[in-house]
């Protein structure tokens, strides 16, 4: 508990001069973590098995090419470039022809790879989009998952009985779950009325914080059962007390991705 509380305090020095900075500053920093992620997710693969390094490598540039894509834009809105998509199916599956040897590259590695690039470069370029548009709104988003996680964390170690998900995360509990949720929206809504804007239909607001508490909770168990399913408890020890930057950033990228269902309405 002393090195996750530690941890968080350094990250905090880290993070926040970039985030306050913005501009390319910040899109930088993101690009890094999110290379870093994406690095977590390979090396799952890896510890399976070995893949071409060029395999590898071209992975890593197509992923930091989806967080930067169109990283200046200060409106909040996804546009999907069917170039791009075409390119990492080529990227991804032609290969699968010039190796030739299912032993060292084949189709499961392959929609891997393309879904954890899309995955983490969807996610990671988003936060960038939203941090232009809006430092205000990147910090509503930070806040609710920080405190539905601190709560989720504490309520079920105080008062959790009841197995949330107990063949992927045995330590959590529907308390914790519903004690993340309440601080969580809690939080988030009297941030929003109070910093961003206090003239938003209540009802909207709730259903948006809400959605966002729940979907970062929903993240970290996604997140768990991908653990799980490869045998490992944490994605990397990179940050004490947390494991790696997945670890880390698990519920802050669903809650991301879930923006986008409320674009119109924030």
């Amino acid at each position: 508990m002393k090195n996750r509380v530690l941890s968080s305090i350094v990250l905090l020095f880290i993070f926040i001069p970039f985030i306050l900075k913005g501009d390319l500053y910040f899109a930088g920093l993101v690009l890094v973590t999110g290379i870093i992620a994406f690095h977590e997710l390979l090396n799952l693969k890896l510890k399976e098995r070995k893949l071409s390094l060029l395999i590898e490598i071209l992975s890593y540039f197509a992923v930091g090419f989806l967080i930067l894509n169109n990283y200046q834009s200060k409106e909040l809105m996804i546009v999907l470039d069917y170039r791009i998509l075409s390119f990492l199916l080529f990227v991804f599956l032609v290969p699968l022809v010039i190796i030739g040897n299912n032993k060292k590259y084949n189709l499961q590695d392959a929609v891997y790879l393309l879904g954890s690039v899309l995955f983490i470069g969807f996610s990671f370029n988003l936060m960038i989009l939203i941090r232009n548009h809006s430092i205000t709104h990147f910090i509503y988003l930070v806040l609710i998952t920080s405190v539905t996680d601190i709560f989720a964390y504490t309520t079920g170690k105080l008062i959790g009985r009841t197995r949330l998900a107990e063949n992927i995360s045995p330590q959590k509990t529907v308390e914790g779950f519903l004690g993340g949720l309440i601080m969580g929206t809690f939080a988030g809504i009297l941030y929003y009325l109070t910093v961003i804007n206090a003239n938003i239909e209540f009802l909207h607001i709730l259903i948006i914080t809400m959605s966002l508490s729940i979907m970062g909770q929903i993240g970290d168990l996604i997140f768990s059962q991908i653990k799980r399913y490869y045998g490992e408890k944490d994605f990397s020890n990179l940050i004490p007390g947390h494991g790696g930057i997945l670890d880390l950033f698990d519920s802050l990228i669903f809650a991301t991705i879930t923006v986008v269902v409320f674009m119109n309405l924030l």
